[in-house]
């Protein structure tokens, strides 16, 4: 099968562990009989130093065209927000691709090795205060800033109705996250999950706020089936909840438009202080490809080989730094060649007709 998948490394880390995303999908490519075509682009800071901007118009055209976006991460290190490369890179960049192709819902499956959880996050991408006015007024010493959130009533019944069907393919219950007792948009978006529920009688749907549901993904994460989120609270949750899958390097996340195109990218971000080290964790890199080549690409066995390839290579004891068990410690592109090898062995084997029953990240 070809595909053209847009290749958007980004800043930081970013180019390092999409080199082993790249790599594993070559031997997907050898293994399956697919032929992929990566067309490369810049955002971010690493845009910034070539044409000036952090969304340039030729890598605008590239997600338009591409069957599929996998991107890396974008901005730079804490003390240099205030230079003209990182002032503002995210929102002109992750938050400026989301607008243009229309993302409107993120999901991030989080699933323990060892621990039995099993969250399947759900984020509204489209809304909320990051998409609000933004201003600041006043003197200095007297200034005022103000950040706008606002919801719509089809974009919340929009996001609802995947979450439900989500649940209806896993344990068929939702959790939807709000502040309701203090927030307009949260009464809003309550009620609203509610109507949208009575179109999924066989799923359980519970109501949880914010600051509740933080404590509970803390102490009693095996609670949760579907965790239904606006965007703000999703941004800040799903980063918590991925504390039980071993290291936000090792989560992959997912975001899609009514169309379903889809945008994929780790849960991590750019981690400057750890670039260029080869330390970095590339697992939530190459799960993002492998939930392309599912969801995007229907592609359900090869998305099956590279679980089954990022299992057994845990297993078998190639961990990056952040996951490591004892002093021992595998570097980015050994962890990669590791994976890589297990899916080339396999194809050596004739065996990938078993490894279907591998839905480990869904």
């Amino acid at each position: 099968m070809d595909k053209t998948i847009a290749i958007i490394p980004g800043d930081g880390i970013g180019p390092e562990i999409m080199a082993e995303a790249i790599k594993v999908l070559k031997e997907i490519e050898a293994s399956f009989g697919h032929r992929f075509t990566y067309c490369h682009a810049d955002i971010g800071g690493a845009a910034w130093d070539v044409h000036g901007t952090h969304f340039p118009q030729e890598t605008a055209a590239i997600c338009q065209n591409a069957d599929a976006i996998l991107f890396g991460s974008v901005g730079g290190p804490v003390g240099g927000q205030s230079c003209p490369k990182w002032k503002d890179c995210e929102r002109n960049s992750i938050l400026a691709i989301r607008s243009q192709m229309g993302l409107s819902c993120n999901v991030r499956p989080v699933r323990g090795i060892d621990n039995g959880v099993d969250v399947f996050c759900v984020r509204e991408l489209s809304e909320d205060v990051y998409f609000g006015a933004h201003e600041t007024l006043g003197s200095v010493g007297e200034r005022v800033a103000r950040d706008v959130m606002f919801y719509s009533e089809g974009t919340i019944r929009q996001i609802a109705h995947l979450a439900f069907q989500f649940a209806m393919k896993r344990g068929k219950k939702v959790t939807s996250v709000d502040k309701a007792n203090v927030l307009d948009c949260s009464k809003l978006w309550r009620e609203i999950v509610e109507d949208v529920s009575k179109e999924f009688p066989e799923c359980k749907v519970e109501h949880i706020l914010v600051d509740n549901c933080a404590m509970q993904i803390a102490k009693n994460p095996q609670s949760f089936d579907v965790l239904l989120m606006p965007n703000l609270f999703g941004d800040i949750l799903s980063d918590l909840a991925s504390i039980w899958g071993g290291s936000l390097g090792m989560l992959p996340s997912a975001s899609f438009n009514k169309h379903g195109k889809g945008l994929y990218e780790p849960a991590g971000g750019s981690a400057p202080d750890i670039a260029g080290k080869g330390i970095a964790n590339p697992i939530g890199q190459i799960l993002s490809a492998a939930l392309m080549l599912k969801y995007s690409f229907g592609m359900e066995a090869e998305h099956a080989a590279i679980v089954d390839g990022v299992q057994k290579a845990i297993a078998g004891g190639y961990r990056t730094k952040d996951i490591a068990i004892s002093n021992r410690y595998f570097s980015t592109a050994e962890v990669g060649d590791a994976i890589a090898k297990i899916i080339h062995n396999k194809r050596w084997e004739g065996i990938y007709g078993d490894v279907m029953h591998y839905a480990f990240f869904i």
